[in-house]
């Protein structure tokens, strides 16, 4: 390539607009389909399990608090999540959702990566809990 015709490229491209976005300040909305973080209601769920046996990541854990009373805490681990909606196809009472708004999951430490949905008591409760030597309240 010639000199003269790199110059003359290099001109043109200083007049130009960017074809870039300014990032963080600039945002374009999230398509609607897009699968997020997800999402749990804990009114709708019955603790059938169904969504920790149909999930190929091993990425939901259902926490029993009071099975009676139906009282449950999903602990999400969004780094082993594959956003695959398979938890949110299996699920029969529609609990579960992927949020098309929360999808900028990068952090600095490992603990920001696992997220307890529940009532704030009911996790309290069970950060409060001792640990014991029998396996964890899973469903």
């Amino acid at each position: 390539m010639r000199i003269s015709t790199i110059l003359g490229m290099a001109l043109q491209s200083l007049f130009r607009v960017p074809a870039t976005r300014s990032y963080p300040q600039e945002r374009t909305p999230s398509p609607e389909r897009l699968r997020g973080q997800l999402r749990w209601n804990p009114e709708k769920c019955t603790g059938c399990a169904v969504c920790v046996k149909d999930c190929p990541a091993v990425a939901i854990e259902l926490l029993e608090v009071d099975k009676a009373a139906k009282r449950f805490v999903l602990r999400y681990h969004t780094d082993r999540c594959i956003f695959c909606s398979q938890c949110v196809q299996s699920c029969r009472f529609k609990c579960l959702s992927l949020s098309n708004e929360a999808w900028e999951l990068a952090a600095l430490d490992k603990q920001a990566f696992t997220v307890d949905y529940g009532r704030d008591e009911d996790i309290h409760a069970l950060v409060e809990k001792p640990a014991s030597t029998d396996d964890p309240p899973r469903l």
